[in-house]
């Protein structure tokens, strides 16, 4: 419990109504999660209004709220604020008692890459013994608590609880993936990051945003926010990321693939693998905290696929100079990194390859497809989750980056869905973005074969797969069950293959997993 005078010192009100200095028992932002003595705040979201339920919050215990338009009806305690997601953020903040600031935070965002970042990152603070925490698209992770993300950056509320208690089970490091639309929302409002990190742009969310420059704005104010004493980590290859080096007031460390003339760079770079080994430079010299970093070089080998991995890990090397981590463990979690789920995933190896990828958005796209490119195989099979929610410019976008690698890659017609019965509402496909997509595939003359269902595009595949081939599960949301589809299915083909062998790598997969698919899959 805790007084609202006292809450109220985070928000400092425009306005109040009918003010009463009354014990508050927690938070809420949902009408249905209120319960008897709760401070109900009404956000504004794209879909719906959090004012239209103050009756039913009212309803389930709430004694005050915390509007933005003033509730002539309303005889609780109104306090009326500017942007009531801020002022979510700044309450629960001061309600959990200040949590990021008991914690190493550290903020990743990037168009492409924040995800296997994140997971570089995480593996090099444990090798170095540290207690972490998690935070980004497919998890929520830390001590003995785990669950499936809902959002990338979760709402202000609910983060700033995980932060909470990630204080109270002894974690040192947090690593987060900060998302453009959790930075437009304030979902990271009041969290007290140390290490920032820009890795990439490109254009992803143009949508939801309005254009590019407002979702680059939006990416660009981790760093341009961040305070004197953090780190940024930025990208000198990626000239959206280089230029902000003048624009923090953070220390800067610098790094490049193809640029040298940043903090660290890259040599001997070798992908003939496919896995990436290579050595990284400190060429110019820098101090962390007592740690006097000077020119000098080591070894790294990576147990992932990719050129794009190259880039991720040297964000992450990065991160973890800055957290001082001693090279050799970095170089140790870096070599213990196998991947992470749905980023270019084998599923399957044997007469054909199932490969299991998030296909987000032209940068996702142009470096899979670039991968597939340098792969020997004989015939691309590519299932291809239409994104929904997104809008018609990034599915066009998606689209026209499919259509320029087809010719390369010897693609004459894709296999698409709109997965109705596998996404979210807010991931549903419009007719508007199927449209988009259609329109480029026609143009560029590919053939598309599209279906509803997820199950019925995948076994449309199988059925056509030869020895030889890839079969490329490409998407977001819509392709999350993929995986888990195309192996049920591939099983009740082959049923002689050994089920617990073939089914290895979903053992530890947190999102995508639907216990009623067994019983529900796409059957002839």
């Amino acid at each position: 419990m805790i007084k609202l005078s006292r809450l109220l010192e985070a928000i400092e009100p425009l306005e109040s109504w009918n003010d009463a200095d009354i014990l508050i028992n927690k938070l809420a932002y949902h009408s249905a999660k209120v319960t008897s003595g709760d401070l109900f705040v009404c956000i504004k979201g794209y879909k719906t209004d959090g004012h239209l339920y103050i009756d039913q919050a009212i309803e389930n215990g709430a004694v005050a709220v915390i509007v933005e338009d003033y509730q002539k009806d309303i005889k609780l305690p109104q306090y009326r604020v500017a942007d009531s997601r801020q002022a979510l953020a700044a309450l629960a903040d001061l309600y959990y008692n200040h949590p990021s600031q008991d914690l190493k935070m550290i903020g990743i965002t990037a168009t492409n890459g924040k995800t296997t970042t994140a997971f570089m990152t995480n593996a090099i603070l444990e090798a170095n013994g540290l207690k972490t925490g998690l935070i980004g698209t497919v998890m929520v992770k830390y001590g003995d608590y785990s669950e499936p993300s809902i959002l990338t950056t979760p709402e202000s509320l609910d983060l700033h609880q995980h932060l909470y208690n990630m204080t109270k089970q002894g974690i040192s490091h947090t690593v987060m993936e900060v998302s453009s639309s959790g930075l437009e929302l304030s979902r990271v409002g009041s969290v007290d990051f140390d290490v920032v990190t820009l890795n990439n742009i490109s254009r992803e969310h143009i949508d939801l945003h309005g254009s590019f420059d407002d979702y680059y704005n939006k990416k660009a104010s981790l760093i341009r926010n961040a305070k004197p004493s953090a780190w940024a980590i930025l990208n000198l290859d990626d000239p959206m990321s280089a230029q902000l080096v003048e624009q923090t007031r953070a220390n800067v460390l610098t790094y490049g693939v193809n640029n040298d003339s940043g903090h660290l760079s890259l040599t001997r770079l070798d992908l003939s693998t496919g896995r990436a080994s290579f050595a990284v430079e400190i060429r110019k010299p820098f101090t962390v905290g007592d740690i006097n970093y000077k020119e000098t070089e080591f070894d790294v080998e990576l147990s992932i696929p990719g050129y794009h991995s190259v880039y991720n890990s040297m964000a992450a090397i990065g991160i973890g100079l800055v957290c001082g981590i001693p090279i050799p463990n970095i170089v140790k979690g870096l070599r213990a990194f196998e991947g992470v789920e749905r980023r270019f995933e084998f599923l399957y190896e044997d007469d054909f390859k199932v490969i299991d990828d998030h296909f987000a958005n032209v940068g996702n796209i142009n470096v899979t497809l670039e991968t597939l490119n340098f792969m020997d195989y004989n015939k691309l099979n590519l299932v291809y989750a239409i994104r929904g929610g997104r809008g018609t410019i990034t599915n066009m976008e998606n689209a026209e980056t499919i259509a320029k690698w087809a010719p390369k890659l010897g693609l004459r017609e894709i296999t698409a869905s709109l997965s109705k019965s596998h996404v979210a509402q807010k991931d549903k496909v419009t007719r508007q973005e199927l449209d988009v997509f259609l329109e480029v595939m026609d143009r560029a003359g590919i053939k598309v074969r599209l279906f509803d269902e997820l199950p019925e595009a995948i076994y449309d595949s199988l059925e056509r797969v030869e020895p030889g081939d890839v079969l490329m599960l490409a998407g977001c949301q819509g392709m999350d069950f993929g995986g888990q589809i195309a192996l049920e299915l591939l099983w009740r083909k082959r049923p002689q293959l050994d089920k617990e062998k073939l089914f290895e790598p979903l053992k530890d997969r947190v999102a995508g997993i639907d216990e009623s698919i067994e019983a529900t899959y796409y059957r002839r």
